[in-house]
């Protein structure tokens, strides 16, 4: 895998939530999707090549998967890691 398709891989899909959207406006940090096996600092150089700005900080999470039922077998729904990267201000990323 070469350089250019690990920074797509690394940034899957963002996070769209109303928490994630405040947090959009109030600290101008956006909410990715990630792998579970990524870094800081690769999140941080993927965002800034695939969208030209500048990232000041990044946090990430790992968000437990949850269990779930159809009728009479159980299962569960993946564990999954949620990346938080706050933008240098004046900076922003159109999402949709």
């Amino acid at each position: 895998m070469t350089t250019v398709d690990r920074l797509y891989h690394i940034i899957q899909a963002p996070v769209l939530t109303e928490k994630g959207t405040d947090d959009t406006s109030d600290r101008n940090a956006y909410h990715f999707r990630v792998p579970l096996d990524a870094n800081k600092v690769e999140i941080r150089q993927a965002v800034e090549r695939l969208f030209q700005v500048k990232v000041v900080r990044v946090n990430t999470l790992r968000v437990q998967g949850k269990v779930r039922r159809r009728g009479y077998s159980a299962g569960r729904t993946p564990d999954w890691k949620k990346a938080m990267v706050t933008l240098r201000a004046g900076d922003t990323i159109e999402i949709l």
